[in-house]
């Protein structure tokens, strides 16, 4: 278990992460989403921004946070900046390969002033490689992995937003890496570089579907499969509303249920597992599922265990009952947002407003509390 430094932040923050101070380099995408899970969890998130850079104190991503603004490229800020991270347990930054060395905030300088501290680097491609320093975005570090060309139609791939990379990829692995290097430093007593690439997530997120095309048990084409959409008893069907549902009836037992209360007593459908049977039977669910509303459909099949859903808007999410009940949005500046996720029983996360803050002031108060 991580052993927490005491300080003032600990005894005002809830979360499990109370007390540890982690220095973001402000950035985009999954940096940014990174830092705000940690700052749910409590720690103590300060963002250097640049002098004058828009800032909107009241965005999803960006809760949580002291915000500083730091022109960098000043000799006497950066030592303003080294002087704060020689107080701090994380730095998490997003920049090309070679930013930071060259502002003179690199790994060997900043683990020289504080050998402890866990230096979180994210990026797309990596720290190294022949596409380290070249620009990109989500669809582009998650295209190199096999991800991409698994998902979609049979007749083109579909990026599946930026969750895969950014986020799935990216800001949860980052997440994973720093906090599994603070537990090894509170061990050794040393910290270490975290290289988070977005690429090397995705690939990684693939792992069970390798694993599969190992065992010969998945195809390389898109829609052919049994979690890709090309089989009958796991996909997305329209109903006459022009709304949509899902089911995902892979079990016997659960298929069994779809049957049963879709009413699906053609003899066809008993050849569950025969690929080749999986076209005909999609067109005949297709039909089916088109003959009644969603909320028709949810009428007969939610709650059990078909493993059904109604697929729902972003504006409709937050009102279903079951999202509704365990309070999975918020509203917060008129914005309604996720709350904080996961849920610890005893010291819970909770949504901090952010703030502009002097470095001054919080590397006095780092100093008198570490």
């Amino acid at each position: 278990m991580l052993d927490k430094p005491a300080s003032q932040t600990a005894a005002r923050t809830s979360g499990p992460l109370a007390g540890f101070r982690i220095v973001e380099f402000a950035g985009i995408g999954p940096g940014p989403f990174a830092c705000m899970l940690l700052a749910d969890m409590g720690a103590e998130v300060i963002t250097l921004d640049r002098i004058g850079a828009g800032k909107n104190l009241k965005a999803v991503a960006t809760r949580g946070r002291k915000v500083i603004e730091l022109d960098l490229k000043n000799k006497a800020a950066v030592a303003e900046a080294l002087d704060l991270l020689g107080h701090a347990d994380a730095l998490i930054e997003g920049f090309r390969p070679g930013v930071m060395e060259r502002l003179g905030l690199g790994p060997d300088v900043v683990l020289a002033r504080n050998p402890k501290l866990v230096y979180g680097r994210m990026t797309g491609w990596g720290q190294e490689g022949p596409l380290a320093n070249a620009a990109g975005h989500d669809i582009n570090y998650i295209s190199i992995t096999g991800a991409l060309a698994a998902i979609g139609t049979k007749e083109k791939p579909v990026p599946p937003l930026n969750l895969v990379g950014d986020f799935g990829g990216g800001a949860l692995y980052l997440v994973v890496g720093v906090l599994a290097a603070l537990l090894e430093a509170q061990k050794s007593g040393k910290g270490q570089v975290v290289d988070t690439a977005m690429c090397d997530g995705a690939a990684s997120l693939m792992s069970m579907f390798y694993d599969m095309a190992a065992q010969g048990r998945w195809s390389g084409g898109r829609d052919q499969n049994f979690l890709d959409g090309g089989a009958h008893f796991y996909g997305v069907y329209e109903c006459s509303c022009g709304n949509f549902i899902s089911i995902g009836s892979i079990e016997p037992q659960f298929y069994a249920l779809l049957r049963k209360h879709a009413d699906l007593t053609d003899a066809d459908f008993d050849a569950q597992m025969d690929r080749k049977a999986w076209p005909a039977l999609k067109e005949k669910l297709t039909r089916v599922f088109k003959s009644k509303s969603r909320a028709d459909w949810c009428a007969i099949m939610e709650g059990t265990d078909i493993c059904f859903a109604p697929i729902l808007t972003m504006e409709e999410a937050p009102k279903h009952p079951h999202m509704a009940a365990r309070q999975v949005f918020v509203e917060r500046h008129g914005v309604t947002q996720p709350a904080p996720a996961p849920r610890f029983s005893r010291t819970p996360s909770a949504i901090r407003e952010p703030e502009l803050a002097s470095i001054g002031d919080v590397t006095a108060e780092w100093k008198a509390t570490k």
